[in-house]
């Protein structure tokens, strides 16, 4: 399997935009959390590697999002698992080009990494509302008047988030509270890796 350090080069080939390599890391930590949370631990590091390169043809092909990704990734030398993977976050999704998505998510990971994704979105855009920035003294009646408020993280698809809690079998409630909970028990590392991440470029 490729391995996190080669897989953040992969990813850095083609991101140079902060904001999509801080989600990038947010995704890869929140994933992480979830394999540890779910009784995955010892493929934490796998869950985490799907994370860091679901959004790696965003970038250059926004328009053809995870339409681009399985070649990206395949002359990285990533193995078709994590490319499944990676394209299962767009299921259901028409992008740009006109082309709907059809890589479903089988595994309780790629479930997770469909539900989670577009929430920490929401959720860092949240954080960023308030005077602490953080996530950690955010609380779930908070982040729910977010939510509810159409015009607020307008990019954060809602209906995508509840279909992916759909797909896991589980209440929006318990999406939002666990994501909430993965973010901000991963916030202080997140900053470490951001830090590492300027300091290398």
């Amino acid at each position: 399997m490729i391995t996190r350090n080669e897989a953040l080069e992969l990813l850095k080939k083609y991101n140079k935009d902060p904001f999509h390599l801080q989600h990038a890391l947010t995704v890869e930590l929140v994933m992480r959390w979830y394999a540890k949370e779910l009784g995955y631990a010892k493929e934490a590091e796998y869950w985490g590697i799907v994370g860091l390169l679901h959004d790696i043809d965003f970038e250059i092909y926004p328009e053809e999002h995870c339409l681009k990704a399985p070649d990206l990734l395949r002359n990285g030398g990533v193995s078709d698992d994590v490319i499944h993977a990676v394209c299962s976050h767009g299921y259901g999704i028409t992008v740009g080009c006109g082309i709907t998505i059809d890589v479903e998510p089988v595994h309780e990971m790629e479930k997770v990494l469909f539900a989670a994704d577009e929430l920490t979105g929401l959720i860092g855009a949240a954080a960023l509302m308030r005077p602490s920035k953080s996530t950690k003294d955010m609380e779930l009646k908070s982040l729910k008047k977010k939510y509810k408020s159409k015009g607020f993280a307008a990019g954060c698809s809602r209906e995508v988030i509840e279909r992916g809690a759909a797909q896991l079998g589980w209440e929006l409630d318990k999406l939002l509270s666990m994501t909430l909970l993965a973010m901000a028990d991963t916030e202080d590392e997140l900053n470490l890796k951001l830090e590492e991440l300027n300091g290398s470029q």
